[in-house]
């Protein structure tokens, strides 16, 4: 699905990442953690396609990403729903227009669509603030939002960046569970996070693989979360 084989990515004269290799493995739940700075969000970029490795090679669903098209970028954005650090929206329109925007984009502004909306505004507890606007919106309300925008349009993949940063302890719980519903109908999760006492609530509810950046290098977190 997503296969990253020996990369690197510099960024303003020096090497933010290094010697990168991981593969994200259908119905897999993975954690990335790292000190603020270390490249958590570039990581992320680089596993979307949003960011072109300086060397070694991203293959997404089986493409290489330097030889993608913008077609087959598109194409493949649809599969990998992404929950950003700063859940931006279009403040002048509604929460369920907001949500349904990647339809709207890709032509799939049907009947069924919406009814499927509705239900997803509802799975994620926004059901009844369908028609706020996003300043009226909470923080959780908005990060709720976010994972429902990224999951519009049923991809076999979800990174989350930061999805629990700007919430208290309860969204973060709340946030978490509905990730890991996800997993448990297949999809591939991957959240970055610097917040360990989120990691340590998961494993509770999902064999979760946690890694770290740490030196510029990727590695697999011990016991000592």
């Amino acid at each position: 699905m997503i296969e990253l084989d020996n990369i690197a990515y510099s960024y303003g004269g020096g090497e933010l990442l290094s010697d990168v290799t991981l593969k994200l493995a259908p119905g897999s739940f993975h954690f990335l953690t790292g000190p603020s700075g270390s490249g958590k969000t570039t990581f992320m970029k680089l596993c979307y396609g949003a960011l072109t490795p300086t060397a070694g090679h991203v293959h997404l669903f089986g493409k290489n990403v330097r030889e993608m098209s913008r077609d087959d970028h598109a194409m493949t954005r649809r599969q990998i729903g992404v929950v950003h650090q700063d859940c931006q929206f279009l403040d002048h329109l509604p929460l369920r227009e907001n949500v349904a925007l990647p339809l709207t984009v890709s032509g799939r502004d049907s009947l069924e669509q919406h009814s499927n909306l509705k239900e997803l505004l509802t799975w994620v507890g926004l059901g009844h603030r369908a028609g706020a606007l996003p300043p009226e919106l909470s923080g959780g309300e908005r990060q709720r939002a976010a994972l429902a925008r990224a999951v519009i349009m049923s991809p076999e993949i979800v990174l989350a960046d930061e999805p629990t940063g700007n919430v208290d302890w309860e969204m973060s719980q709340r946030l978490l569970q509905l990730l890991v519903e996800l997993n448990r109908m297949g999809k591939t999760i991957l959240i970055a996070t610097h917040d360990l006492n989120l990691i340590r609530s998961a494993k509770h509810h999902v064999q979760a693989r946690v890694l770290r950046i740490s030196g510029r290098k990727l590695q697999l977190a011990g016991a000592d979360l």
